[in-house]
């Protein structure tokens, strides 16, 4: 009987469009993929056991660098946790602040998602338009923080400092500008024969395969699973803001992006609701033994220059316990599992990544499917390495 040989290639590490250091070993008959092999670990830095050498304020540095795309959502994980180890409540304004950038940040990662996914389809102005886009949201970024990336602007009882002059105009700005943009991708993507061909039935996961995979975020709404933590666990403030879940029916490349798209225009609804109405009032606790007193109060008070010293020779001591505080991340649940032991340093660190998941369930959406299909379905489910191999 004639047999048939099947021939083995590696894609990636340093393929560009494995969106990072992951390396898949498919098995080929012909043109069609019979098997894939994920391969990760190329980016390993352990990230989770620095953290755990570090004073909490330190650690929090680090979150930054697990999703790269999406800092803020680190942040806002991680402080969560501390503080609910801690026993504290952020004031008001630092509440809806937090909303407001997650989302922004929830935007900005989007945009690369669908930038890169088009540009390795074939559509390259769709990438330079989003990274055009997203670079408005980075200046904001700069506004508040001082970095364009890592901005560690969310902190233990608070924030890093208030929101500056003009930040309101330059986010109305967007606001006014972004809608005109997303029609604009829609205009070239959403109705264009080639992208339907090349996403409609491509890399199909049933919703009850995604919920045992344990997929979450926009990959889990394409399969219509309303399941969403904003509305399901509400945190910092979000029970008090208005938006729909964005659902998909076939689960496929297609409805994954439709969900992305449809996912930018309500955070930008939650942002406008977050600006109009934004509290005033302190953005941070007060408490000098977490949060460090303001400069004129230092100089003029003995007890506040003390604390002051200690805060940032010390760090501050949480008590004993374990706390886990998931958010709605762009590209899934993600959140910090944190153990204390009574000490100034997180005993124990463990973040529940999306990306890792994400590429666990590459094999099954792929396989079956052409070689050229296989940028498509990547591209359409969007992760980053720094998290999955941390």
């Amino acid at each position: 009987m004639p047999q048939t040989k099947t021939m083995t290639i590696n894609m990636g590490p340093q393929h560009p469009s494995t969106h990072g250091v992951l390396r898949l070993v498919l098995e080929l008959d012909g043109e069609v993929v019979v098997k894939v092999t994920p391969h990760i670990g190329y980016l390993h830095t352990g990230m989770e056991k620095i953290m755990e050498s570090k004073r909490y304020q330190q650690a929090l540095t680090v979150t930054d660098r697990f999703d790269y795309l999406a800092p803020m959502s680190n942040n806002l994980a991680f402080v969560l946790s501390v503080e609910k180890l801690l026993g504290i409540e952020v004031p008001s304004r630092a509440k809806i602040i937090r909303v407001l950038f997650a989302e922004l940040t929830r935007i900005k990662s989007h945009l690369v998602a669908l930038g890169t996914m088009a540009l390795e389809i074939g559509a390259q102005s769709v990438f330079l338009y989003c990274f055009r886009e997203r670079e408005k949201i980075l200046d904001l970024y700069e506004m508040v923080s001082g970095a364009r990336m890592m901005s560690s602007y969310f902190r233990v009882g608070g924030l890093m400092a208030d929101l500056p002059e003009g930040f309101d105009h330059a986010v109305q700005q967007i606001l006014r500008e972004f809608p005109h943009r997303f029609d604009e991708y829609e205009d070239l993507l959403t109705r264009n024969p080639l992208w339907l061909q090349r996403l409609k039935g491509i890399g199909i996961i049933k919703a009850e395969d995604a919920i045992d995979w344990g997929l979450s975020g926009p990959n889990l709404r394409a399969c219509g699973v309303p399941w969403d933590l904003r509305e399901s666990h509400p945190y910092s403030g979000y029970e008090q803001f208005d938006f729909t879940i964005a659902l998909g029916q076939a689960g496929d490349s297609y409805d994954r992006y439709v969900v992305r798209v449809f996912e930018m225009r309500q955070s930008l609804k939650i942002a406008e609701q977050a600006l109009k109405e934004m509290p005033g009032g302190p953005v941070n606790i007060d408490n000098p033994k977490v949060v460090p007193s303001p400069k004129h109060v230092v100089r003029k008070s003995m007890e506040a220059l003390i604390h002051h010293f200690l805060l940032y020779s010390h760090g501050f001591d949480v008590p004993p316990g374990e706390a886990y505080v998931p958010v709605e991340g762009p590209k899934g649940e993600m959140g910090f599992y944190v153990v204390s032991d009574g000490t100034n340093k997180p005993w124990r660190v463990k973040l529940r990544p999306p990306s890792l998941v994400n590429i666990q369930v590459l094999p099954s959406m792929i396989e079956g499917h052409m070689i050229a299909d296989v940028i498509a379905i990547i591209g359409s489910i969007d992760f980053v390495m720094g998290e999955a191999d941390r």
